[in-house]
């Protein structure tokens, strides 16, 4: 259980401290409903090798959020590289895309918002960008920024709140 909902996130730091990802737009995937923490960001379309080179690198507590540029035809999440997050310590993803092996995401202790499920995988080509200011649902994260996500909804910050 976290000390913290997005809600009371809201309560205490809209719109000055945190921007609310569009709602609606997102669902719940993971294990770990509630999840926080730093952020480190992908864009990629339909090919998720960046998205499979960061699993080696320790988690930290972070957060990946990944601009898959909203496609649902391949996903860039599944249960072999979902499983190597969690080994690493990351705390979640948040995918403006799609994932597949949805029935086995929700079984890992890992966070992960989505657009949707699909039973496509991507093919490597290695393409995407690591590290780069990324836009969807109304809000622009960068690397560094935090994300706060629940069943309700997802919030970017400049930084940790005091809440956690």
């Amino acid at each position: 259980m976290t000390g913290w909902t997005t809600p009371d996130l809201c309560d205490d730091h809209f719109p000055d401290r945190v921007s609310v990802v569009q709602p609606g737009l997102l669902r719940g995937f993971g294990g770990r409903e509630a999840f926080a923490g730093p952020v480190e960001t992908v864009s990629c379309f339909e090919d998720n090798s960046r998205v499979k080179e960061l699993v080696v690198q320790p988690g930290e507590g972070r957060v990946l959020v990944v601009d898959g540029g909203g496609s649902l035809r391949r996903a860039l999440l599944g249960d072999l590289i979902a499983a190597r997050y969690v080994e690493n310590g990351w705390a979640g993803l948040v995918i403006h895309g799609a994932v597949r092996d949805a029935e086995v995401l929700r079984d890992l202790d890992l966070g992960v918002q989505a657009l949707a499920p699909t039973p496509v995988r991507t093919e490597r080509r290695g393409l995407g960008d690591v590290g780069v200011e990324v836009t969807f649902g109304g809000v622009t994260v960068r690397p560094g920024q935090w994300v706060y996500a629940d069943a309700t909804g997802v919030l970017v910050a400049e930084g940790r709140l005091d809440a956690v």
